[in-house]
């Protein structure tokens, strides 16, 4: 075990799996939405699910192996969602395109991983905006998990009106977001997954949804997603904004989670800084192109390995363990694919929850740095786009800090970010 360094670290191979496996089942909810928030593309759900488990088990040993980091990646929350209702939905681009353009940004981002560029960008974002898109991102999951639970419907009066809370469904999920909240509270490991669980057993039981058939079988065929991505399609100069979006917030979302999650494993140096942070990039980078292969949206890092950071967990083994339970969850594909919306709508709902919490960190007092970031964090959920909150956001903040007379307080990776946004509204 001298590849983990378990010593100089501080932990022990138990620790490790039992940080594992708590990573795991505070994270696995993803297996049960990734499937549906991307099925509404037209994707088969059964090929989603295993290309889920692929991309998470691939990314997670990646990084454990190559970076050793206590942190496990999978398709990113919100990314599914701008994939699904963005790209596909809004824009109207076929699902094969949408993932082409998730390639591309993965190659640009692993490029942009192994040179110093993606690091010194990352160290050159102001700390107010790095924690109001965790925080926006939030409020998009939020949002979106209020929709699939019936609790919001579309309005062309007030764009957003309550739904019909009478419906059992809208009960259920109500209960499940109660019961995750306060299991989380007590500490319990997998209370995320125990809660879905709970809820869609009891809308089967109640003839809301169709129960499984069985709890495991083989596995679905990948066929369906696999290799079959668009890449010429999404380089067409129109969708160069997609692939560019795309980037953009797999870059601040990955970065900011690797360096709360890290900060927290006490693996960050005086400065808040992560040594070794190039190699997490590139495990990072080369995860999601793996997934966009495989056929499911950007792969990404996930905040929810605090969980196993907290259970002790200090090293790469950590997110080894994880890999490995996702390769043996996809035997679990009957389970899985039976889930409704309405169950995994509180975990969405609650995870946005936690997202906006980094809010706490702003500096409330300066107006130049908390009015941007509040433009950050409210821009995701109204223009219903993580990409456009963060270009809105990077924008005011340099527009601001110029009107205010505090030129000297940004750096060249502001305000190169903040143009290029600018140009991207203003002509594309």
């Amino acid at each position: 075990m001298k590849l983990f360094q378990l010593r100089e670290r501080g932990t022990t191979v138990r620790t490790e799996i039992v940080a594992g496996c708590t990573t795991f089942l505070t994270l696995s909810y993803i297996i049960f939405v990734n499937p549906l928030v991307l099925g509404e593309t037209g994707m088969d759900t059964g090929a989603v699910l295993v290309a889920t488990c692929l991309a998470a088990a691939f990314g997670s040993a990646v990084m454990g192996l190559y970076a050793n980091f206590p942190v496990a990646l999978a398709p990113g929350m919100g990314l599914n969602a701008y994939f699904a209702a963005i790209a596909v939905g809004t824009m109207g681009l076929p699902w094969q395109v949408a993932l082409g353009a998730v390639f591309c940004s993965g190659v640009l981002m692993l490029v942009l991983s192994v040179l110093p560029v993606r690091e010194w960008v990352v160290n050159s974002i102001p700390r107010s905006q790095k924690v109001a898109i965790a925080a926006g991102i939030g409020f998009f999951l939020a949002i979106i998990g209020l929709r699939n639970a019936g609790v919001i419907v579309g309005s062309e009066a007030t764009l957003v009106a309550l739904g019909d809370l009478a419906q059992w469904p809208v009960a259920l999920a109500a209960l499940g977001f109660v019961g995750i909240v306060a299991l989380e509270r007590r500490r319990l490991p997998g209370a995320v997954l125990v809660c879905i669980l709970v809820v869609a057993v009891a809308g089967w039981l109640a003839g809301l949804s169709p129960a499984p058939e069985s709890l495991a079988d083989a596995p679905p065929s990948l066929a369906p997603t696999l290799f079959q991505l668009d890449i010429a399609g999404a380089l067409e100069v129109g969708l160069l904004a997609i692939v560019f979006a795309f980037l953009m917030v797999d870059l601040f979302d990955t970065s900011g989670t690797l360096v709360a999650v890290l900060n927290e494993a006490g693996l960050t140096d005086e400065e808040g800084r992560v040594p070794g942070l190039r190699r997490a990039l590139v495990a990072d980078s080369s995860a999601t192109i793996a997934g966009s292969l495989l056929g499911t949206s950007t792969t990404t890092s996930y905040i929810e390995s605090a969980a196993g950071v907290r259970a002790g967990g200090r090293t790469g083994l950590t997110a080894v363990v994880v890999a490995a339970l996702f390769l043996l969850a996809i035997l679990l594909s009957p389970l899985a694919t039976a889930v409704p919306a309405y169950a995994t709508a509180p975990a969405i709902v609650f995870v946005g929850c936690i997202m906006a919490r980094a809010l706490r960190d702003i500096d409330w007092n300066e107006l130049t740095e908390s009015v941007p970031a509040i433009v950050t964090a409210i821009a995701m959920p109204f223009t219903y786009s993580i990409a456009t909150g963060i270009g809105l956001g990077f924008i005011a903040y340099a527009a601001i800090k110029l009107a205010a007379g505090r030129a000297s307080e940004l750096n060249p990776a502001i305000v190169t970010v903040a143009a290029l946004f600018l140009i991207r509204f203003l002509f594309t």
